[in-house]
């Protein structure tokens, strides 16, 4: 295997982007990705399917992601990697093997709006059960945090150490009493491995953001990244909040728009159209807020480096107010600006405004 860390050295260019070029697949830096599902891919050979690396603007090296393809009735090879990996189907149905070397192998089924997570460091391969059309897949990852600290790409997809505390390996470990369960913990938080469909899951209130939001965080058992799944009414807004780098914004319905902008940049915002199948990251500590004058019920997933479980970063609570030591700005705080434009945003689309507190 080449030797990344020779390759790397005084290079103007880090070790994950040298790999990245090795790895010969297309690799997108943009702000807003508008289709994920018209995304051009290219050949990998590291899997045998289509893939390319996206690297979006705001994610601060923290994460990337990458979008597969497989073909129709086909299949990936079988990986491994010392870095996190969440998955979510945008289209398709399959499954998934999983196994620990020599242990028992298990396969979970999944379809379009499945998110799950593979152990740390197990083996794992996808299948395309549909014989007509292909699978596409979003896969949230840290492996630029790895690849830059290790330099060695051997150790980061040869390596045979068993995470026994995560998974042990066998069919017995999906169900009661295991590690890697599909659902351990229900409510505003679910502790698991596998949710079956996102577009058909019914988040909980979460009245602290406002806008008659709803919001579900999922915590992918023992992993450190997380996700959550959030939807706001026709009409209506959120509350602005900032939070670290690398939450990817994947927009499952609606139309709208969202506000981003640096602390003491008010004036200066930038702006992100959106709609089904759109992916943005709002940067590190960026103030950001998402509007939904569209026709439909605004539902994302957001899939994060973070977690909550446990404690590796110094989270701020994103859902209290900014001038108790959170990180949120209430409504009566807000620039007055912001209301003003989403009345004339529901004007020219067509939606009705229900932002009572505003007496609109």
């Amino acid at each position: 295997m080449r030797n990344l860390n020779e390759a790397s050295a005084f290079s103007k260019k880090s070790p994950y982007e040298i790999y990245q070029e090795w790895e010969g697949i297309p690799v997108y830096k943009d702000f807003i990705v508008p289709d994920l599902l018209k995304l051009a891919l290219g050949h990998w050979d590291r899997t045998g399917g289509k893939a390319a690396f996206v690297n979006m603007e705001g994610a601060g090296g923290t994460c990337d992601t990458i979008v597969e393809e497989i073909a129709p009735g086909g299949q990936l090879k079988p990986v491994r990697h010392m870095y996190e990996k969440a998955v979510f189907i945008l289209q398709g149905q399959g499954a998934t093997t999983i196994w620990n070397e020599g242990g028992n192998k298990h396969t979970l089924e999944w379809q379009r709006g499945s998110l799950f997570s593979t152990p740390l460091n197990t083996w794992h391969q996808h299948f395309n059960a549909q014989g007509s059309a292909p699978v596409r897949m979003i896969s949230l990852t840290d492996a630029p945090v790895i690849i830059n600290r290790y330099r060695n790409l051997d150790y980061i997809f040869n390596n045979n150490f068993t995470f026994t505390d995560r998974y042990s390996g066998g069919a017995e470990e999906w169900g009661k009493g295991g590690r890697y369960l599909p659902e351990v913990k229900r409510g505003r938080v679910w502790e698991s491995n596998f949710i079956a469909d996102l577009w058909g899951f019914q988040p909980k209130e979460y009245k602290e953001r406002g806008g008659d939001n709803r919001t579900t965080l999922f915590e992918f058992v023992d992993n450190t990244m997380s996700a959550h799944l959030s939807e706001f009414p026709v009409g209506k807004y959120k509350k602005a909040h900032r939070h670290g780098a690398g939450a990817h914004i994947v927009m499952l319905t609606g139309s709208g728009y969202s506000f981003l902008w640096e602390q003491g940049q008010d004036r200066n915002k930038k702006r992100v159209e959106w709609g089904r199948m759109s992916m943005f990251v709002p940067p590190m500590q960026w103030w950001h807020q998402h509007f939904n004058p569209g026709a439909e019920p605004a539902r994302y997933l957001a899939l994060k480096p973070w977690g909550f479980k446990f404690k590796v970063e110094d989270l701020r609570d994103t859902g209290e107010d900014v001038k108790k030591g959170g990180a949120q700005i209430e409504y009566e705080d807000q620039d007055a600006e912001i209301h003003k434009i989403f009345i004339r945003e529901c004007q020219t689309r067509g939606a009705q405004p229900r932002m009572a507190m505003f007496g609109t």
